[in-house]
């Protein structure tokens, strides 16, 4: 599932391509993902003009003229594809925002492209998921955070409004692991297992530590960790694992950075001499891993 950072990258490549442009055509080519596409998603989207974009936790919002907007979810396996009319490349809007392919635009569209939209100024930006764990909405842009989907998560982590007092008022009483409150997107939007494995390993925090007793000091240490490791996750491009890769060959370089995640038997990269290296623990069905010596 693509976190925070990969989302910030592909909502970035989109707003490249659409933002100011008008939507000239949709081709909605099944009627459902995840869920069913929304009623008349092809009357209520075409010839609207693309205002701006949010990131909320880990969906996308198109905000549209005329008051509504599209909420993308990407999923598993989905991604973004843009073909510019009469280029010949095509251009993949992935975790690295656009990217170049050695496809030419002539081609038949790719496989398991679901939703096609076209723009006045030639480009046509396609919605592929071959899993169709994804998700595409319509909601009211005043409206956004009361869509289901979003009316129930927490802060957003690179907000300033996300402090250790907020993380902290969050945490009291909660009687889980740290990492599982943590993945809670009730508790804070957007982290999944990556990023929080690596923030509670730069935070010194184990992440089998009772949530509660991380309130206070351990959070002022927390809270910061996250929005570093985050805001240097976006600038490398995100995290390319799985289905998340350039179509010119090119990754997402912040797994080369990764101090503790799929590091299982390495050596802990801040640790000396006795130390027991990273290690591997399943927390809620999920793989965490952590260093015993440096998080307490």
């Amino acid at each position: 599932m693509p976190e925070l950072p990969e989302v910030e990258t592909v909502m970035r490549g989109l707003a490249a391509v659409l933002e100011g442009h008008r939507i000239t055509e949709v081709e909605q080519r099944r009627p459902d993902l995840r869920f069913p596409f929304p009623d008349n998603l092809v009357r209520r989207v075409e010839g609207r003009r693309v205002l701006s974009f949010r990131r909320r936790a880990k969906y996308m919002l198109v905000r549209l003229e005329g008051g509504e907007s599209l909420l993308i979810h990407l999923g598993m396996s989905g991604r973004m594809v843009a073909r510019q009319v009469g280029a010949p490349a095509v251009a993949r809007l992935g975790p690295q925002g656009v990217a170049s392919d050695a496809r030419g635009h002539n081609e038949p569209p790719e496989a398991h492209e679901h939703l096609v939209l076209a723009t006045d100024h030639g480009w046509r930006v396609g919605f592929v998921d071959p899993r169709r764990f994804g998700s595409v909405d319509l909601v009211a842009t005043d409206q956004e955070d009361a869509h289901r989907l979003l009316r129930g998560l927490g802060p957003e982590p690179l907000d300033d409004a996300f402090t250790d007092a907020v993380l902290s008022a969050a945490l009291v009483g909660r009687h889980t692991p740290i990492k599982a409150a943590l993945l809670d997107q009730g508790v804070v939007a957007g982290l999944g297992n990556i990023y929080v494995c690596e923030a509670l390993y730069r935070a010194g925090i184990s992440p089998r530590r009772l949530a509660a007793s991380v309130a206070g000091a351990r959070a002022a240490r927390l809270v910061p960790a996250i929005k570093a490791v985050l805001a240097e996750s976006i600038g490398a491009g995100g995290s390319s694992l799985r289905d998340y890769v350039r179509a010119d060959g090119e990754l997402g370089r912040f797994q080369d950075r990764f101090a503790v995640y799929g590091r299982e038997g390495e050596a802990c990269p801040h640790c000396g001499p006795g130390c027991p290296g990273i290690g591997r623990i399943v927390q809620s069905g999920r793989s965490t891993f952590f260093c015993a010596r440096r998080q307490r």
